[in-house]
């Protein structure tokens, strides 16, 4: 294990679609300093964030590298689809070139479900990492490598409602904490049911509001995740731009 001073030090932003985080971390990935958050602006426009992520990293120590998760689907370094920002703007943005301009240091962007599951899962058998926060994120991981990127977040899953609409945080302030646990129990029953995983891991800022007994081989994960897994996006045998 590395100290504090070692390097080299990676800048981890978690881009959201309510707040923006960001930390440094040491060689180990850990938080060499506590981590910062403001709110994302609105609107969500790539120059109004990148502006806000320049103001946010400003009290952070100098960092080497970055390592970004983004709401969405991102396909070598440029956005797809980035529907909890509610922007058009985004669609073919190369957000990982731009970061990479504005801070003047090399930079690798993923989803940041998968981001956030490189910091959790265990590498062994098929593990799946969902986030619970503006929206619901999923990423899928077979004895630790990241599988093809599956959208579960618009697909159907109750009636016409998507994942996103059925468990997003929109859907919690509208029906109640206790509502909501009953449909995220569902969703867990549906994930089993669907990729029979080995383990489920539960994060995002809403996993909080779990009130529930958690069901055998689901497990919940720290929401800093979204920052410290990022460390990972630099480990060649992790990396492999899709």
């Amino acid at each position: 294990m590395s100290d504090s001073q070692s390097g080299p030090h990676t800048l981890g932003i978690d881009i959201g679609g309510t707040g923006l985080k960001a930390a440094v971390l040491d060689a180990a990935g850990r938080m060499v300093v506590k981590r910062v958050r403001i709110a994302t602006p609105s609107p969500s426009t790539p120059s109004a964030v990148l502006d806000a992520l320049a103001g946010l990293i400003k009290p952070l120590p100098p960092f080497d590298r970055i390592s970004v998760g983004f709401p969405g689907v991102v396909r070598r370094g440029t956005v797809i689809t980035a529907p909890n920002l509610g922007t058009k703007a985004w669609r073919g943005f190369a957000l990982q070139d731009e970061i990479s301009k504005l801070f003047g240091k090399p930079a690798r962007l993923e989803n940041d479900a998968e981001v956030a599951g490189l910091g959790v899962i265990d590498g062994k058998g098929l593990e799946v990492v969902v986030t619970l926060g503006t929206g619901f994120g999923s990423a899928i991981f077979s004895d630790g490598r990241m599988t093809p990127h599956l959208e579960l977040a618009h697909h159907p899953v109750h009636k016409s409602e998507t994942y996103d609409e059925y468990v997003g945080d929109a859907a919690l302030k509208a029906i109640g904490r206790k509502k909501w646990n009953r449909r995220v129990l569902r969703v867990i029953a549906i994930l089993r049911t669907l990729l029979n995983y080995d383990t489920l891991h539960i994060g995002g800022g809403n996993a909080a509001n779990i009130t529930f007994k958690l069901p055998k081989n689901v497990v919940l994960a720290s929401n800093d995740k979204g920052i410290t897994g990022g460390i990972r996006l630099w480990d060649d045998g992790v990396w492999h731009p899709r």
